[in-house]
């Protein structure tokens, strides 16, 4: 009996450990991409920013003055871009600073971006300050659901070549979708928006699913384009929808309401 005592013990030990989050510096992370290693990383938290524009590596090669970039541009504009060309994993995993793939530095006068080649996953995790992937694009399949944005978040002007999905996502401050480009399908069921949610210009080229999904503050959709299905069953917005000049498969908002009811 008491042999089975202490195997159950110990099996319950073993179980809470492999929940617990174990601890990793952002700067550990960067150097693994550098090095072209993978990203794979379940129930961590990760401690540090997370600049994956790599802004203080760009800034020893660039001239002081503004001039064409190079790090992945190869054009006469401010913005130095930088290609992440390996997997990124982040399950249930915690970001307690920054995650960075957009920074205008104000010092520099340069704007430093970061766009994703190969699979790029965050799922279930936590983001307790900025997330920025502003004028990133994702070339194959992207995951941020289940995901909670605690702080400002913005994916204004990214573009979504592949698979995308944010279904069950949480946006606690205004989350900006402005001028975002989504080649495929996306899901945002389930999500829940606590703050304004921002689509205007919005471009969903194969549709788009806000099943289920709960706007706290008012949605702005004017100018948003979508082609293909656009599923709002069961979606709820609190204060107001703009939705001046919105086109759902040719057809003003208004008109899709009506011939859906």
């Amino acid at each position: 009996m008491k042999n089975k005592i202490t195997f159950i013990f110990c099996l319950f030990l073993s179980t809470a450990f492999s929940f617990a989050q174990k601890t990793v510096d952002a700067s550990t992370i960067l150097k693994d991409i550098k090095a072209g290693k993978s990203i794979a990383y379940q129930n961590a938290s990760i401690n540090g920013a997370l600049d994956l524009t790599y802004m203080n590596d760009a800034l020893k090669n660039l001239p002081n003055k503004k001039k064409s970039s190079w790090w992945g541009s190869g054009n006469s504009s401010n913005e130095i871009k930088k290609l992440i060309d390996v997997k990124i994993s982040f399950i249930n995993c915690t970001f307690k600073d920054d995650v960075l793939a957009y920074i205008p530095d104000e010092d520099s006068g340069y704007t430093f971006t970061a766009s994703f080649d190969d699979e790029t996953i965050f799922k279930n995790c936590n983001f307790e300050k900025k997330a920025m992937f502003k004028y990133s694009r994702f070339k194959s399949t992207t995951d941020f659901s289940g995901t909670n944005f605690k702080d400002d978040s913005t994916f204004k002007y990214a573009k979504f070549d592949n698979n995308i999905n944010f279904s069950n996502t949480k946006f606690d401050e205004i989350a900006t979708f402005k001028y975002a480009n989504f080649n495929r399908n996306v899901s945002f069921y389930g999500s829940e928006f606590l703050d304004s949610a921002i689509f205007k210009y919005t471009k969903f080229n194969s549709g788009v699913s806000f099943k289920n999904t709960k706007f706290k503050e008012d949605l702005n959709i004017k100018y948003m384009n979508v082609t293909g299905d656009f599923n709002i069953t069961n979606m709820k917005v609190n204060q107001e929808i703009d939705s001046k000049y919105t086109k759902i498969n040719g057809k003003s908002f208004d008109k899709y309401l009506l011939e859906i009811r």
